[in-house]
């Protein structure tokens, strides 16, 4: 039986900006123009090689450390003087590569770039291939996920006492998905001009669907084929629960992974290896430098005008337990990400 939905609080008290009280003593203190985009690297992309990097954060949140100290980066606009662009960056298994996939602190990186201002993450991944038209070095926009993970990994704020029951029939943000697409095709034409064999040319696929493994280990050629039966077109270890607690915070996240293995599936072929991920990212380091360096200025240009419509609200009715059901010290948790429904010395708004 489904409980009728209670919201937490009446949208008419919805703020659609920060104020400095709600800020945390974690950070310094809150930009006055806080970056909109956060970005999150998978593995091959530690730190954004074509920005500034303007400050580094090491911030504690109520669910512990993130995966790296946040870079706070510009990156410089010949075009548009005084216009430049600041993201936020988080390596999701450290800069070092040393946080495996189940182990990865994905509600403290969520909950630090939410807390910072960002309005929008764009997430980057390595994956499998179980598609002989995702070719590894392509590109993928996924829209919709199938987790197989195995509940080691905490997968919501909401687990005390507070219980909310995020919408998540559309894994990624549709706005957000459907806008990078043609900036990213763009990206690979300017890079790949000088590229005489079209088939050379790494390719963007979009519409595709996730699965989302837990790893460490890759697939067996059962498990692979499995999920060719299933509809999966490609498959990682790191994008749940980074989606749900997004939508939970009520961010826009989208994904841009590339290929770099056909995982187990193909007969006649050895299993995917590590040293077989690591060749295609070398090779593609350069691709995917270039289209950071394209998409995310006009990632932060649609958001502040509006193109891409923001996040916030999502959650409304998504929070059943009255407030006053609610714990004190979860109340001043979840401030911390949803400053919007609760009260400025931690009391829910009702």
């Amino acid at each position: 039986m489904r409980l009728a939905r209670r919201p937490l609080l009446p949208s008419s008290l919805f703020r659609h900006s920060f104020s400095p009280n709600m800020v945390y003593a974690n950070y310094p203190k809150l930009m006055e123009n806080p970056p909109l985009v956060g970005v999150i690297g998978g593995s091959g992309l530690y730190k954004l090689d074509n920005f500034t990097i303007q400050q580094t954060i090491d911030v504690d949140t109520p669910w512990g450390k993130p995966s790296s100290p946040i870079t706070i980066a510009t990156l410089s606009r010949p075009d548009q003087p005084g216009q430049d662009v600041s993201v936020a960056f988080i390596a999701r298994h450290s800069p070092t590569h040393s946080i495996m996939p189940s182990h990865v602190p994905a509600r403290a990186n969520i909950a630090a770039l939410k807390h910072l201002g960002v309005q929008a993450i764009v997430a980057f991944s390595a994956v499998g291939s179980l598609r002989e038209e995702v070719r590894p070095g392509d590109l993928v926009v996924p829209d919709q996920i199938i987790d197989r993970t195995k509940g080691i990994r905490p997968s919501t704020f909401f687990d005390s006492s507070l219980v909310g029951h995020a919408m998540f029939g559309e894994p990624f943000s549709v706005a957000l998905s459907q806008f990078l697409v043609p900036h990213i095709e763009a990206a690979i034409d300017s890079f790949s001009s000088n590229v005489q064999d079209g088939d050379s040319k790494p390719r963007l696929h979009s519409e595709k669907t996730l699965i989302v493994m837990e790893g460490p280990q890759f697939s067996t050629r059962a498990e692979s084929n499995v999920y060719r039966m299933w509809g999966g077109d490609i498959i990682n270890m790191s994008t749940i629960p980074e989606a749900k607690l997004a939508r939970e915070a009520e961010l826009n996240y989208a994904l841009v992974c590339t290929s770099t293995d056909y995982d187990a599936w193909r007969i006649g072929h050895a299993p995917v290896t590590v040293e077989e991920v690591m060749k295609i990212l070398s090779s593609n380091a350069s691709l995917s430098k270039h289209i950071t360096a394209e998409i995310l200025g006009k990632v932060h240009d649609a958001l502040s005008n509006g193109e891409i419509e923001s996040a916030r609200g999502g959650m409304k009715w998504s929070l059943m337990t009255r407030h006053d059901f609610v714990k004190q010290e979860d109340l001043d948790k979840y401030r911390y990400i949803l400053p919007e429904y609760f009260g400025e010395e931690g009391e829910a708004k009702n």
